[in-house]
């Protein structure tokens, strides 16, 4: 199985007439990823490649059955898209965006909470998601997954998610969903939503989780591994070597003190049981030896 998405989830592209939307909607479709229309206001009637473009996504969903939305719209206008993919009941939504200002996020966040329950935002500012083999929504290549599990994959850093796929693909560890999480202060979909899923995936053996300097996720996250998770998981923190008191990276990459260090959460993580790595590479080492042995 896969989380979220599999290759029976149908896709538009809102932005799909935009430099960015059209070259990874296209990529994503070329995957194999079911992508069934875009979505650019004043261009209905149009069409990308073969792929009908609407108006409105509402329209969009009537017409093609999709229930999933990947949003690659400029900051300005991504709050407005995903309330749009939202209102229109579409279930899973990805968004690449970046410098959406943090205020947006908590405004569209709550707001989906509140009057959307049945809708999922993972992103903004995050590569996507790719089920190897089955659908690819955003930004990563699907050259370097491979299908067939047994690994599932969470992270906050975009390029590190690209590394570890690559490293496990080449080592012929295969996965069963790779979820960028992205590294905004206020993220639609973070650790424990993957991790929850993860744990009742039977296909899904083990986790690499990979997490970085700044916020709680982790440690929320090693609390909730402690409790729930009956599966291995390895984890990398990135930041260990960054200057204390400086933002470093993503948004969200702000350490206060003790709070949000690269040590507290492999700290925490150890104490829930979780094997931290010193670095990817040995993330990815570790990774393969445990399910050898599985």
């Amino acid at each position: 199985m896969a989380i979220f998405v599999d290759e029976n989830t149908k896709v538009i592209v809102q932005g799909l007439t935009g430099s960015q939307g059209r070259f990874h909607g296209l990529r994503n479709r070329d995957y194999g990823t079911k992508v069934v229309g875009g979505v650019t206001p004043g261009k209905g009637g149009s069409d990308v490649d073969g792929i009908p473009v609407f108006d409105t996504v509402e329209e969009a969903v009537v017409a093609t059955g999709a229930s999933a939305s990947f949003i690659a719209v400029p900051p300005k206008f991504a709050p407005e898209a995903i309330l749009e993919a939202a209102a229109a009941g579409i279930s899973f939504v990805v968004c690449i965006t970046e410098f959406i200002p943090a205020r947006d996020e908590a405004m569209f966040y709550n707001i989906i909470r509140r009057n959307f329950p049945g809708t999922r935002l993972l992103g903004p500012n995050c590569p996507g998601i790719i089920s190897p083999g089955r659908c690819n929504i955003g930004i990563t290549s699907g050259d370097i997954a491979l299908a067939g599990g047994p690994v599932g994959i969470v992270s906050r850093s975009g390029t590190l998610t690209y590394q570890a796929l690559y490293e496990l693909s080449q080592k012929g560890v295969g996965q069963t969903t790779c979820v960028g999480i992205g590294g905004d202060p206020v993220p639609g979909t973070n650790f424990i939503d993957c991790l929850a899923a993860f744990e009742a995936d039977p296909e899904t053996k083990a986790v690499l989780m990979i997490g970085e300097i700044g916020g709680s996720e982790e440690e929320k996250a090693a609390e909730f591994i402690k409790e729930n998770v009956t599966k291995p998981v390895v984890s990398y923190i990135a930041g260990v070597t960054a200057p204390p008191g400086r933002k470093m990276g993503h948004a969200g990459a702000i350490v206060s003190g003790s709070q949000g260090s690269a040590q507290a959460k492999m700290a925490a993580l150890k104490d829930a049981g979780v094997t931290v790595a010193a670095n990817p590479t040995e993330a990815g080492e570790i990774m393969v030896e445990l399910v050898k042995a599985l």
